[in-house]
C-alpha cells in the first residue's frame, strides 16, 4: 500500500489496521479508494477535489448533518451514507493541503451505471424520493451552498449573453440556429427560481445529481437503499432533482448523440420515475407536483446552455474528445426540450394521474 494513503488512513478511525487501498469506481471529481483492515472490514476513502468543492469544510458540514438526519429516520444502517470520524472526531483530515474523508462500505449493494429495466429506473426514483421524504423535515436554509448558482437557471443565462457578447473563438454565427432557441425560451426558464425566491416553492434539500448510479441497489432485492455522492447536497427544488432524473434517464439517445432523429423523452421512462418519486414522497405539496414537466424542461434547458455557453467560450469546462462534442451535447438537449414541448399536455397528464 501507498505511505501516503496508509498516513492518510490511520489518521481515521477504523476498526483495525488498513491492509490494502485500491482504486474503486469510475467517479470524475474525486479520487475514491476500497479501503480493507487486518479484520476483512471494508471502509471507502475518497480524496475530495477541493478545486470543484472549494469550501471543503461546508461541504462536510452539510453530510454530516444530512446523514445524522437520515440516520435517525431509519432502522438499517445500509440506508444511508455513515461517516468515520478522524482521530480528532472531525468529519474530514486535512494533510499536506489534501482533504481527505471515510465512509463505511455498504455492504451487499449493487450500483448500476444504466437501467437494465423499467424497474430499476423507478427504483432510482424511490430512492431519491424517499431521500426527499425523509428530509422534508430538515432545514434546508441552513445547508452551504457547495456550488454557488449550481440550479440558477438566469445565472446561466447571464453566463451565455457575455459569452455570445465576447464570442472568444467566432463560433456564434455558426450556431445562430441554437442560440435562437436557446433565448426564445429564456423568460420561461426562470420560472423555478422566480418561484423559489418569491416563497411560492418550498425550499428543499437536494440533490443536484440525481443519476441511476447515484443509488445504491440491495443486491438480493433490487430495491432502492442508499443514496450515494452528497457533494452537491445544497438547498433548492425538489424540481431540480426531479427534472435531471427526467433528463438523463428518460432520453432516448446518449447526451453527445450526433443523429438527432433518435434523440427524443419517452413518455414510458417519464411515467415510470413520476409514479416511483411521487409515492416514494407524500410530502410534496401541490404546487410543487403541477410543475414537475416544467422541472424535466429546465433543468434540460440549463444544461443545454450551459454545453451551448462551453463551445461558444472554447470547451473550458466539459472534457471534449472530440470537434463539436459540446455542441451536439447542446443540440441533444434543446432536441430534447423540443420533444418535451410536442408531449407536454400528455406529461401534465402523467403527473395529475400518478399524483392521486
Amino acid at each position: 500500500m501507498n505511505e501516503n494513503l496508509f498516513e492518510v488512513l490511520c489518521g481515521f478511525r477504523l476498526d483495525a489496521k488498513p491492509v490494502s487501498c485500491e482504486p474503486y469506481g469510475c467517479g470524475h471529481i474525486n479520487v475514491t479508494y476500497l479501503t480493507v483492515t487486518e479484520s476483512g472490514h471494508r471502509y471507502i476513502l475518497q480524496k475530495i477535489n477541493h478545486h470543484t468543492f472549494r469550501d471543503v469544510a461546508g461541504l462536510m458540514e452539510n453530510i454530516a448533518s444530512v446523514t445524522a438526519h437520515l440516520r435517525k429516520r431509519s432502522a438499517d444502517p445500509r440506508s444511508t451514507l455513515t461517516l468515520v470520524p478522524t482521530q480528532s472526531r472531525e468529519s474530514y483530515l486535512c494533510k499536506q493541503e489534501e482533504y481527505w474523508r471515510v465512509y463505511e462500505y455498504v455492504e451487499e449493494t449493487i450500483c448500476l451505471q444504466q437501467p437494465e429495466s423499467d424497474e430499476d429506473f423507478r427504483q432510482s426514483a424511490v430512492g431519491f424520493g424517499t431521500f426527499q421524504q425523509l428530509l422534508t423535515d430538515f432545514p434546508a436554509a441552513k445547508l452551504h451552498e457547495t456550488i454557488p448558482n449550481f440550479h440558477n437557471t438566469p445565472d446561466r443565462y447571464r453566463a451565455l449573453l457575455e459569452t455570445l457578447e465576447r464570442d472568444p473563438m467566432h463560433r456564434a454565427a455558426q450556431v445562430q440556429p441554437e442560440i435562437e432557441f436557446a433565448l426564445a425560451r429564456q423568460a420561461e426558464m426562470s420560472t423555478i427560481q422566480s418561484a423559489l425566491t418569491a416563497g411560492e416553492l418550498p425550499l428543499r434539500v437536494t440533490h443536484n445529481d440525481t443519476k441511476l448510479n447515484n443509488v445504491l441497489l440491495d443486491a438480493k432485492t433490487h430495491k432502492a437503499l442508499c443514496v450515494i455522492d452528497l457533494d452537491t447536497v445544497m438547498p433548492g427544488s425538489s424540481l431540480y432533482d426531479f427534472g435531471d432524473s427526467i433528463r438523463f434517464g428518460a432520453a432516448t439517445a446518449a447526451e453527445d448523440e450526433k443523429d438527432l432523429s433518435k434523440m427524443g423523452m419517452s413518455l414510458d421512462r417519464f411515467r415510470v420515475f413520476t409514479r416511483g418519486y411521487v409515492r416514494a414522497c407524500p410530502g410534496l405539496t401541490a404546487k410543487e407536483l403541477e410543475p414537475l414537466p416544467m422541472g424535466a424542461k429546465t433543468m434540460t434547458m440549463e444544461c443545454g446552455v450551459r454545453f451551448l455557453t462551453d463551445y461558444l467560450d472554447g470547451d473550458h469546462y466539459f472534457a471534449v474528445h472530440r470537434d463539436g462534442q459540446n455542441l451536439d451535447r447542446c443540440r441533444t438537449q434543446f432536441r430534447l426540450v423540443a420533444d418535451m414541448e410536442k408531449k407536454w399536455n400528455a406529461m401534465r397528464k402523467i403527473v395529475e394521474e400518478e399524483s392521486r
